[in-house]
């Protein structure tokens, strides 16, 4: 048996994080969704279903995995936006014999196919959206999982995540970095700290209230404090004074500072100085200036509307922050409404607020954007990447070119010219 884990046309609703990503490479406390999975799953070989433009660069990057390609043996289709715990195990592990399919409302969350079953099916998944015609003629039953629907759902479960994460690591000798004295680890029985890692002194760790799990290489500089439950990745740097709050996770090659509360930052991006960010998302090589301020919280408390997939919808939650695109950039003092949504590659800058939703490859502030040209758009990107020995490939490159082209219509449309 095998498990596919798979995109479907919900995936949309995670624009623009997942520009450069399918939608289980996001994380959710210390792992991606993928890797959850997996976790739950460790001597079952996966395979991967994702949207044809992004497969070439995710191959690139992940050359062991399979992509977009049925393999011979009975499957698990595994929706890629559910959150795996202990409970999917079970669940799979007692539904193994009859084929059958999976919903949660108009969601399929799962199915079971068996191998000789699977010519009935498409062998090549390129191009084609899992849906419920990919099973037709399978009995359904309901589902009781938790499927992530929207960007901030990882953000409110990430506290739980990495809480759950730390009970799945099982490490022995928890911490084997350096922790210089003067430091204060609270709680020491529930923070983990890796190889090579350090800890100066005046950092405090607070782990009472919940895990804290620091990768390996990473820099605790002085006098920074950071809250349970939280995760800083590999070779991370916490700078001096910053102050991280629970249900925050920093990825690998991060650098943070300032006030960050109930965040998930992927890696390689920065936001090194003071001001705060809370209950938001940021992609990957993205920067924030100093002074870059979040709100978090309208000030009537009502629930906060946000841009998803060309429409504006009730997202029913009173904490949102910003979620921001790949290659997206801050100047100095810049602050962003409540739930605001900026694309891949924008420059924002100047006073005041700019607008809640600012397409990609938009330049500009409160007084209007224009295009941010595409060539020197990479040209920035390039050496963005270099300076974090990346160098970018020509199907990254392809990659961003096409994202420039499918985003010209929502740049019209908020009339940035």
């Amino acid at each position: 048996m095998q498990i596919c884990i798979f995109e479907d046309k919900d995936c949309k609703n995670f624009l623009p994080l997942v520009y450069f990503r399918p939608v289980y490479h996001l994380h959710c406390g210390v792992y991606s969704l993928r890797e959850k999975i997996e976790c739950m799953f460790p001597k079952i070989q996966t395979v991967l279903h994702m949207r044809e433009d992004i497969a070439e660069n995710v191959s690139e990057n992940f050359p062991l995995l399979k992509i977009n390609r049925l393999p011979n043996d009975d499957i698990w289709f595994i929706n890629g936006r559910v959150l795996a715990d202990e409970n999917l195990v079970k669940f799979l592990k007692s539904n193994s014999t009859i084929e059958k399919v999976y919903i949660q409302g108009d969601t399929i969350a799962a199915a079971f196919v068996r191998r000789t079953n699977l010519s009935k099916l498409s062998g090549d998944l390129n191009n084609r959206i899992v849906d419920e015609s990919l099973f037709k003629n399978i009995p359904s039953e309901i589902f009781s999982g938790t499927i992530i629907q929207f960007p901030w759902d990882l953000v409110n479960h990430n506290a739980e995540e990495i809480s759950r994460d730390f009970r799945r690591l099982k490490i022995k000798n928890k911490i084997t970095g350096k922790i210089y004295a003067g430091s204060h680890l609270v709680n020491k029985k529930n923070i983990i700290i890796g190889k090579g890692s350090v800890v100066k002194p005046g950092a405090v760790l607070d782990a009472e209230k919940g895990p804290i799990i620091i990768g390996k290489g990473v820099i605790i500089m002085p006098n920074a404090v950071i809250e349970g439950p939280s995760f800083i990745g590999d070779n991370s740097v916490v700078k001096i004074g910053a102050k991280i709050y629970h249900g925050t996770s920093i990825g690998k090659w991060c650098k943070v500072g300032g006030e960050i509360e109930a965040s998930i930052i992927q890696s390689y991006s920065n936001k090194q100085h003071e001001g705060f960010l809370g209950h938001s998302y940021l992609g990957s090589w993205v920067n924030l200036g100093a002074d870059t301020n979040t709100s978090d919280l309208k000030n009537n408390y009502s629930t906060i509307r946000v841009h998803v997939n060309n429409m504006m919808i009730d997202s029913g939650q009173q904490f949102i922050g910003l979620t921001m695109g790949d290659h997206s950039k801050s100047g100095i003092n810049v602050m962003f409404d409540t739930g605001t949504v900026a694309g891949v590659s924008n420059n924002v800058f100047g006073s005041g607020l700019p607008s809640k939703f600012i397409p990609s490859f938009a330049w500009g502030g409160q007084t209007g954007f224009t295009i941010y040209d595409l060539e020197k758009s990479l040209d920035t990107m390039r050496i963005v990447m270099a300076r974090r020995n990346v160098k970018m490939s020509a199907a990254y490159e392809r990659l961003v070119r096409k994202i420039f082209g499918d985003t010209v219509e929502e740049r019209r449309s908020a009339g940035v010219k």
